[in-house]
């Protein structure tokens, strides 16, 4: 990620560029160096061209068991009602549920205008404080779901990652209660050596276009993760290169039991009415994180 120098300076050639009588003479260049000029502005006033395009969200499910589970899924349905609120479409990528109807983890492409700039601030930890219906002796539990949000790159090769930093792995795609769908292997997982971030896709019909689509999510966790690190450093701040989420950074805590409300930690908006929030009216979270 480029320091705000790098990019005032960027600006100011480009702007110099224009300036000359000349500039017009070429159209096609003088087209893409507007371009470039328009990307350089948002990008230095925070808006970031991935901003304004579609996203990647994956839900992982953390302490708690079944609970945890169960509460990646109640995330899952609060999202998708806010897209549908927002009038986004969305597609699972890959999903790994268990027998409850929960998720150990899912990753959905969400489509629709400016999609990435307004969910970006959702990733981080989830805290869910409730009776457990899974527990005979109804006891108060506590569980931890982590959502990810990275911008989604239309090609590979935005970032550019040394062949030997990856390691591919294959396996049959399965369909639902573990079906094999494909006899041929043709699910692809995707390893950053150096990092361990991993990704894993199976929707494509062919080996290559999963592998392709998964390098191409894998590169965007990388711009995610040096985008947090650049953002912790002018906090002054510091960021495993390792690590791009903690499970120890909670955003937000959802509480049924004693009492009910919903608070994000980063902002200290609080919310009474748990079940509007859960049916998709998040808006309240996202205005207050866009100051973030």
């Amino acid at each position: 990620m480029a320091s705000k120098e790098e990019l005032e300076k960027k600006i100011s050639a480009i702007e110099e560029r224009m300036q000359r009588s000349d500039f017009w003479n070429d159209k096609e260049s003088a087209q893409g160096a507007i371009r470039e000029l328009q990307n350089l502005k948002d990008e230095l006033e925070g808006v970031g061209k991935y901003d304004k395009g579609d996203a990647l969200m994956t839900i992982f499910s953390g302490a708690g068991g079944d609970d945890a589970e169960d509460f990646s899924r109640i995330l899952l349905d609060m999202y998708k009602k806010f897209f549908d609120r927002k009038g986004w479409g969305y597609t699972v990528i890959h999903k790994n549920e268990n027998d409850h109807g929960g998720y150990r983890n899912i990753t959905l492409e969400i489509e629709g205008k400016g999609v990435y700039g307004t969910l970006k601030n959702e990733s981080g930890v989830h805290r869910l404080v409730r009776i457990s219906p899974f527990n005979a002796k109804k006891l108060r539990h506590t569980s931890f779901s982590m959502v990810e949000v990275i911008p989604k790159f239309e090609k590979i090769g935005v970032i550019q990652i040394p062949p030997d930093d990856l390691r591919v792995e294959y396996s049959r795609s399965s369909g639902p209660g573990g079906q094999n769908v494909n006899k041929r292997e043709t699910a692809v997982r995707v390893v950053h050596t150096p990092t361990n971030l991993a990704v894993h896709v199976e929707t494509e019909r062919s080996q290559a276009q999963n592998k392709e689509r998964a390098i191409s999510m894998l590169e965007a966790k990388l711009y995610k993760l040096e985008d947090e690190q650049r953002k912790a450093k002018e906090r002054g701040m510091y960021i495993s290169k390792t690590t791009s989420i903690e499970w120890g950074n909670q955003i937000r805590s959802y509480v049924f039991h004693p009492y009910k409300m919903v608070k994000d930690h980063r902002t200290e908006v609080e919310v009474r009415d748990v079940e509007k929030v859960l049916d998709g009216d998040i808006y309240a979270f996202i205005e207050a994180e866009k100051s973030l």
